[in-house]
């Protein structure tokens, strides 16, 4: 079977390329490294099964073999890269959706679309369902991947409703592990990299506002759930860990398990509506996909902790 990846040089993308690769199928990656990196699928190129195009989907698609499943993870999800390509953004949640989804439709190839919890914006529900149609600004600091996720949702379902796309999307909360960039700006990066240097450890606001964090590999495998159990076509499915934290209990877990010295803190809180509460409710996944995390908090960042060591001890 052949698979195709946009985004597989992202963070969640390369993860997935890999678990495809070792499930014994072929995978075409494509990604124009606008937030992604060589590094993350540098050992995956000598791999006969796995073919990396660069290519930037806004502008079409490259000739491409017939592909049975389609992931469409090309996006920036980080708020400081959605806002330094803030159109890009917009342009491959849109342009980029549709010609993926007009190559799926072409092909009865399947297809999923890789949305995200800030659907949800700052939520009045907790936690989450897949029901709730969230509380989001359309022109705020954030609009540029809140509403483009949004328009891409309705995008995937429109050919699933008129041209029998066999597509799911689903919607990604915080996720965190190896293959995540330092300098992306989300909590996890930057909490263990300040703790390994020694920086202060910078907490927005007072620290209380709470995330729920689904280690990388248990997220993979859901995408890989999602995409392959039955009666999963025209669904939204949440995927993250419901086990709940604020974010100043984060930091403190972070400096204990790295040893750090490092002081805590408290900054001005983050640019737009930051949300307070973010919390997938994960049951419509269990019921469909027999799916739940199973990587503790503690372990998860062992291992995330260890590769950000291994980043900052390789020489420049």
């Amino acid at each position: 079977m052949k698979i195709l990846v946009a985004g597989g040089a992202g963070f969640i993308g390369s993860h997935l390329c890999e678990r495809l690769l070792q499930k014994g199928y072929e995978v075409i990656c494509i990604d124009n490294f606008v937030t992604g990196c060589r590094s993350n699928i540098q050992p995956l190129l000598d791999s006969p099964a796995f073919t990396f195009v660069q290519h930037d989907i806004i502008t079409g698609l490259p000739s491409l073999p017939h592909v049975e499943h389609i992931y469409h993870l090309a996006s920036p999800a980080s708020p400081p890269g959605y806002q330094r390509h803030q159109i890009a953004t917009l342009s491959v949640n849109s342009l980029g959706t549709q010609y993926l989804l007009e190559l799926a439709a072409d092909n009865s190839s399947r297809f999923l679309y890789a949305s995200t919890s800030e659907i949800y914006g700052d939520p009045m529900e907790h936690p989450q369902r897949e029901e709730y149609r969230g509380n989001v600004s359309s022109t705020g600091p954030r609009s540029m991947y809140d509403e483009a996720k949004r328009f891409g949702e309705a995008m995937t379902m429109a050919y699933v409703r008129t041209r029998g796309l066999d597509g799911r999307i689903v919607r990604i909360f915080n996720t965190y592990g190896p293959h995540s960039d330092p300098a992306d700006g989300r909590m996890i990066p930057n909490f263990i990299t300040q703790a390994l240097r020694g920086e202060p450890i910078t907490v927005y606001s007072r620290g209380t506002q709470t995330r729920s964090l689904c280690f990388v590999s248990d997220l993979v495998e859901g995408l890989e759930k999602a995409m392959e159990c039955a009666g999963t076509s025209g669904e939204v499915i949440n995927l993250g860990n419901p086990d709940e934290h604020t974010v100043l209990e984060y930091a403190m877990l972070i400096k204990e398990l790295t040893g750090s010295e490092s002081t805590l803190v408290f900054t001005e809180p983050a640019v737009g509506d930051d949300p307070q509460r973010r919390c997938p409710s994960i049951d419509k996944a269990r019921r469909l996909l027999a799916w739940q995390p199973r990587i503790g908090l503690q372990e998860g960042l062992a291992e995330t902790i260890a590769y950000f060591q291994s980043l900052i001890a390789r020489p420049a």
